[in-house]
């Protein structure tokens, strides 16, 4: 399949806010795939490529010059192909090795097929196909029971693998997927709410626990082989022995165990997010000790537990690994479950999760059984530009750049301002248009994907914390930010600081 259908379809979805046209285009896609060529296919259709981490980042990609092919030549396989090598290349001269696959890569491109390219390696596609919209269209392509694909894919955790499952297979072999120790499933997601009583309305009787700032690990256990994986199935197994030594000393054989995460400092609270992070990179153990807690057990000795109650899976949990579960207590009283909250973040923790002590584990799936609390920060910050939109928002300006007041001058000019991220969440329509029209009275300066503003506008951002950055000059960028609304009552001398969002590091 050449990637001018790919990129052809991606923008037919993009061009509709339907989900039955997006599922309708992607599953004609699908079905003039070759088998071989599913994988990869569904990667870039998720700006989530097969091959996980390429080593390739945005100031990478911006500082090539090329001049793009003037007629679409590049199959799947060829991309594919690069991508496997920008995955794999490593040691010294890996960075230049990598500039040279994206530079062959981009000149054997359009400029539309490499704009697409971009946007997936970057995880920036922005078309609509999520995973649940992947799912239906190859349910639609393989005349399969929904049912039977959503499951598949939950329990072998690969879209790709379910997709040539389904399209290749027989029903009885897409519905024979099953769950297997040492083989990673999606894990199970959760909802918001804006305080643990209206979690607990949701839910009923539940079983509220601690919501660390951790990261999320699945454990897999046969004998003393043993498996930890990430949130996105990365395998890490190698790069934390303390852990992979904590579960073998469990009294099971075979274990699927869900879990969190995180280091602690001298005096038991929990280290920075990136802190935890920074050992996923490490080969080798450092000084820096994750622990784990486990809040969920999906398998123990041949009995799958995944469609079991919550409180079923409690109990197993309790006997398998007591002493490293999750802080929490069962109750349908809101007193009780807003008194854990308030403990869990006077101990430097995110929040809770509330979950239904009814409810079985429903892998890759985000319903109302599992909700989670957590205090919402909002903060005053200067938009500094913002980039042209794709997809369906071609032709508006979209992602904004957000800077800190530096009134000191610490990390610049004294009075400036100072990069904290970006982000295009929380834009309707109708602001998008709004910012259209006005940012070109404030433009500075202009490139081919962005205008850069004076830094006159404030807008106010939710952010749920901050994090360790090299990336901006602050050291610092925003977590999970979107915009609440634009401030003109309020001017960008009165933004918040640099030094204001870097107190939000736990030191």
């Amino acid at each position: 399949m050449r990637l001018a259908e790919l990129t052809t379809s991606v923008e037919e979805v993009a061009a509709t806010s339907s989900r039955l046209a997006k599922i309708d285009a992607l599953a004609r896609l699908l079905e003039r795939a070759e088998p071989d060529e599913l994988p990869a296919l569904t990667g870039l259709l998720l700006a989530a490529p097969r091959q996980g981490r390429l080593g390739v980042g945005w100031r990478g990609l911006s500082a090539l010059e090329v001049a793009h092919a003037a007629d679409p030549t590049l199959s799947i396989t060829d991309v594919d192909d690069a991508l496997d090598a920008l995955a794999h290349a490593s040691g010294t001269g890996s960075a230049a090795q990598r500039t040279q696959i994206l530079t062959g890569l981009a000149s054997r491109a359009t400029a539309t097929e490499w704009d697409f390219l971009a946007r997936a390696m970057l995880g920036e596609l922005r078309t609509g196909a999520l995973s649940g919209v992947l799912l239906d269209a190859i349910a639609r392509a393989s005349a399969r029971p929904i049912a039977d694909v959503r499951r598949a894919a939950m329990l072998s955790g690969d879209l790709g693998e379910t997709a040539v499952i389904a399209l290749t297979a027989s029903a009885e072999q897409l519905a024979s997927v099953g769950l297997r120790v040492g083989r990673p499933v999606l894990p199970m997601l959760a909802a918001t709410a804006a305080t643990p009583t209206a979690a607990l309305d949701l839910t009923g009787r539940a079983s509220v626990e601690y919501k660390l700032d951790g990261a999320r690990i699945q454990v897999h256990r046969h004998g003393d082989d043993v498996g930890v994986y990430t949130r996105s199935l990365a395998d890490i197994t190698h790069r934390i022995p303390e852990i992979v030594e904590i579960v073998r000393s469990l009294p099971a054989r075979d274990l699927i165990l869900d879990g969190e995460t995180l280091a602690l400092d001298e005096n038991g609270g929990p280290r920075p997010f990136q802190q935890t992070m920074s050992r996923f990179g490490a080969d080798v153990a450092r000084e820096l000790v994750l622990r784990p807690w486990f809040f969920d057990v999906l398998h123990v000795d041949g009995r799958d537990l995944i469609d079991e109650p919550l409180s079923t899976r409690l109990a197993e949990l309790e006997r398998i690994a007591g002493q490293w579960r999750m802080p929490g207590i069962v109750t349908a009283d809101a007193d009780a479950a807003e008194q854990l909250s308030r403990e869990a973040l006077a101990a430097g923790h995110e929040g809770i999760l509330v979950k239904a002590i009814a409810a079985p584990y429903a892998a890759g799936r985000r319903g109302k059984s599992w909700i989670k609390v957590k205090p919402v920060l909002t903060y005053d910050l200067v938009v500094l530009g913002a980039e042209w939109g794709s997809g369906r928002r071609r032709g508006w300006l979209s992602n904004l750049h957000l800077g800190a007041r530096d009134p000191s001058g610490e990390f610049g000019e004294p009075g400036g301002f100072v990069m904290v991220g970006k982000t295009f969440k929380g834009l309707t329509d109708e602001l998008l248009r709004w910012q259209t029209e006005t940012f070109p009275e404030y433009e500075r300066d202009r490139t081919q994907h962005a205008v850069m503003l004076r830094p006159e506008l404030v807008v106010e951002i939710a952010i749920d914390g901050v994090q360790h950055s090299p990336r901006y000059p602050g050291g610092i960028a925003l977590r999970f930010a979107r915009v609440k609304g634009y401030r003109p009552d309020k001017t960008a001398a009165e933004a918040d600081t640099i030094q204001t969002l870097r107190a939000l590091l736990r030191e």
